[in-house]
């Protein structure tokens, strides 16, 4: 067997985000541009060589070529054993859970997660380290420090691999293991939850429920679980045929864009339980007959009921720090801890190696337990269909039992698309406000403290400062800013709001929010610095 060897120059953008590596399709498609990425990913690994790697993604437009480029290129770097999805597909809970399980030294995963895809839209690649999560800030320093000195790439000169169905390939002193990696994640989820029992609720109590894979990852996985386990009619499924550009679809599950689910849960009140995944199946929105359910009282709802769900012993919590604090309520409740972690998955991680937590979520509509490093959006659908079976309840007496208990966090996430001078003055010039804000009072509203989220990992001690400006205000509310790391393009400032109230927990989110949202547009200087007089999305 060949190995090929091309001299090559570096990028000077290869840093990789809050969730890997995410540019423009075209972007990848630059020649050399692949090949110098993922060899500093294999030159910052460390102990690839001689490894085990996890491939695979979400079946987004290019994921097939690059699938190959790294299949030969692995074989070059003398890795071991690569374990790659069937077809390349490969959900990012499941890499997760393959990696622990297998004991890999880490994973590729393919995707731009809920970022549209197509040969005009966007392609990302992300490395997950041994513990199954995403890289920590450590590694992905380490890539990009590699990615600025490359000179170099090796291949093995071969045809490409037939990864269509389940087999082993022998090449070289590499492995290839070609997985149906559906099964291996149903399988999962049927130990983690009673699908017996859960099978036979759902026909006692007829219940009808309706999946949104968005043309996804999830697809298949879906299609196992609740066809093939759970009994439920094909006609549950919304969009589960994994297609190159999504079929158009942006597959961020939110209610502006989950247009045929949000339509289909109004017009036909048999169904109580609507629910929908993104691209890599990581992130999940939950549907009742009357909305969707706000993430952060997602991740609360499951904490304060979590002892349906098959016997899981919460030992702790954690939330993002944009992420409202419904579920520290919950926490201060069942007395256990709860932590606040800066944006991205990664900082739960030392968290639950070490068994502090159980439970986890960001406000971006991603929640996750201990079973896997990753938000896991199927995990989470499954979790609130055990609880809702178990109960016998809908979505939105759950919903409103929690809200009549623990009151209601309202919450709102204002998002301005700017360009990146744009985007970095307006969060310096918030974050150096922030001493002199404390304590004051605008359009007559306190601003009781103010300061710059630094946050040190109570586990190892790592620290990430600048993650976010926050502003508490009177009346339990709270606004923060943060710039996205998951676009491709400019920059987009992000403004949660949130305010608390005990006894009204049935206002619109808007007009409940609106005053807040007004004055943290003001405090950010939004229409002075960006001309900008209203959110590009708004999503609560």
């Amino acid at each position: 067997m060949k190995i090929v060897t091309i001299d090559t120059l570096p990028f000077d953008d290869q840093n990789p985000g809050t969730s890997g590596l995410r540019k423009k399709t075209e972007v990848f498609q630059n020649p050399t541009y692949v090949e110098n990425f993922i060899t500093a990913i294999f030159k910052a690994s460390g102990r690839l060589k001689g490894g085990i790697l996890v491939l695979g993604g979400d079946g987004r437009y290019y994921n097939d070529v690059v699938i190959q480029k790294i299949l030969k290129m692995a074989i070059a770097f003398e890795i071991r054993r690569v374990i790659v999805g069937q077809n390349g597909i490969l959900s990012t809970p499941c890499a997760s859970h393959l990696i622990r399980t297998r004991q890999a030294e880490g994973g590729i995963i393919l995707s731009a997660s809920h970022n549209p895809a197509g040969p005009d839209k966007d392609f990302g690649i992300k490395y997950n380290t041994k513990n199954g999560g995403p890289a920590t800030e450590d590694v992905t320093g380490a890539i990009y420090n590699q990615s600025k000195n490359i000179s170099f790439f090796s291949f093995a000169d071969v045809d490409d691999f037939d990864i269509s169905k389940e087999h082993t390939i022998e090449a070289g002193s590499t492995t290839i293991e070609v997985l149906d990696t559906t099964k291996i994640y149903a399988d999962l989820m049927e130990s983690l939850f009673d699908f017996s029992m859960m099978k036979t609720k759902i026909k006692e109590q007829n219940l009808k429920i309706r999946f949104d894979a968005m043309n996804a990852v999830t697809g298949g996985y879906a299609r196992e679980i609740f066809v093939n386990r759970l009994g439920l009619d094909e006609s549950s499924l919304l969009n589960c045929v994994t297609l190159s550009d999504f079929g158009g679809l942006h597959p961020d599950p939110n209610p502006t864009n989950t247009h045929e689910l949000i339509s289909v849960m109004k017009n036909d009140s048999s169904i109580s339980f609507g629910s929908a995944s993104d691209g890599d199946g990581d992130r999940n929105m939950i549907v009742g007959g009357k909305s969707a359910v706000v993430p952060s009282d997602s991740l609360a709802i499951l904490c304060a009921n979590s002892q349906y769900l098959n016997g899981l012993k919460v030992e702790g919590v954690a939330r993002s720090m944009p992420t409202s604090g419904a579920v520290d309520r919950v926490a201060k409740e069942l007395n256990m801890n709860c932590y606040e972690t800066p944006t991205g998955w990664k900082f739960f991680g030392s968290l639950l190696d070490a068994g502090k937590i159980t439970l986890c979520g960001e406000e971006s509509y991603g929640t996750g337990s201990n079973h896997v490093r990753e938000k896991d959006g199927l995990w989470t659908i499954l979790a609130w269909l055990s609880i809702l079976t178990a109960r016998n309840m809908s979505v939105d007496e759950i919903v409103e039992e929690h809200w009549a208990k623990y009151g209601r966090d309202y919450f709102l996430r204002n998002d301005y698309n700017v360009s990146s001078e744009q985007g970095a003055n307006i969060y310096n010039s918030l974050a150096s406000a922030t001493k002199s804000l404390k304590g004051t009072s605008v359009d007559n509203v306190k601003i009781l403290d103010a300061y710059v989220f630094n946050y040190e990992d109570p586990i190892n001690g790592n620290k990430a400062d600048n993650q976010g400006v926050i502003l508490d205000l009177e009346n339990e509310s709270r606004l923060v800013y943060r710039l996205s790391g998951t676009g491709t393009v400019g920059a987009t400032l992000r403004v949660y709001v949130s305010a608390y109230d005990k006894n009204d927990t049935t206002s619109p989110v808007p007009s409940k929010l609106n005053a807040v949202s007004i004055l943290g547009a003001k405090l950010a200087k939004l229409q002075e610095l960006a001309n900008k007089d209203k959110p590009d999305l708004s999503v609560f």
